[in-house]
């Protein structure tokens, strides 16, 4: 199946199968070349520009050097893209996000993920973007998996905010209330495919935001983990991934999951 807008030269797929199939290039070229109401959902986790405790730790230190801690094994290749102030951050969001809205179908949903310091920018983008915000999915990590602050509460959360494209879709056979929360546990780093990878249950539960054999598009696939979600929900996927090894290793976990045959477990509430 192409995805090519019209009068557009014909981009080739990095991997088209099973209906799958992943762009290597920029999301914001890419997207701009999709056709328009191709995606009954949008699930993006961009590289936030978040980690470390100072402004010059957030721009300009190495992901690797940010998100593994140290003396660890690296969970996979450094990413690029993580080191925008949050001004251009909301600038870079608000223009990705836009294709997004004219990739979307009237009524689909579309998650973000962000950490608690790009959370207020990351609301003002999605809007700015032109979709509507509706709420905040947390993420909750065990303690023990996550960032203890003395003195202070725990760093326990991420967050997906999530928005529709015009009014909630309200069809009769596929209007479900998908719950509100995740309490997992990161993947332990051996487990990973890529160093800021989000659980199963993560993956699984934003597959349900497209309908039974819609598609989910992912613009910052990363390790391939929502693609591997969405075969394994029964819905077909369109991914970007900038990074020639991050697509490399998507590929590997698809295949991964091909071998196991993996289903997922998830019940809508």
């Amino acid at each position: 199946m192409s995805h090519t807008r019209q009068g557009v030269r014909p981009m080739t797929p990095y991997y088209n199968r099973d209906g799958v199939t992943l762009y290597q290039g920029d999301a914001l070229a890419i997207l701009r070349d999709l056709p328009g109401a191709c995606a009954d959902a949008v699930i993006a986790d961009p590289p936030y520009s978040s980690g470390g405790l100072f402004r010059g730790d957030r721009t300009t230190r190495d992901t690797a050097t940010k998100y593994v801690h140290t003396g660890a094994a690296l969970a996979g290749p450094a990413f690029t893209g993580d080191n925008r102030d949050q001004r251009s951050y909301l600038a870079w969001c608000s223009l990705w996000l836009a294709e997004c809205l004219r990739v979307a179908k009237p009524g689909a949903l579309l998650v973000v993920f962000t950490d608690w310091r790009q959370l207020p920018t990351t609301t003002d983008a999605v809007q700015a973007g032109g979709w509507i915000w509706r709420g905040i999915i947390p993420w909750t990590k065990p303690l023990g998996r996550c960032r203890p602050v003395k003195g202070g509460f725990w760093q326990q959360a991420e967050y997906g905010v999530w928005a529709s494209a015009g009014p909630l879709r309200k069809e009769p056979d596929y209007a479900p209330c998908l719950v509100g929360h995740v309490n997992a546990a990161s993947p332990h780093r051996s487990e990973r495919v890529h160093i800021t990878e989000k659980p199963r249950e993560v993956f699984d539960l934003c597959a349900q935001a497209a309908p039974p054999g819609g598609t989910i598009l992912d613009p910052f696939v990363g390790g391939g983990g929502m693609l591997v979600a969405a075969r394994r929900a029964g819905r077909s996927a369109i991914g970007i991934e900038l990074s020639p090894d991050y697509c490399a290793a998507a590929v590997e976990h698809l295949a991964r999951g091909e071998r196991q045959g993996d289903q997922t477990s998830l019940e809508l509430a």
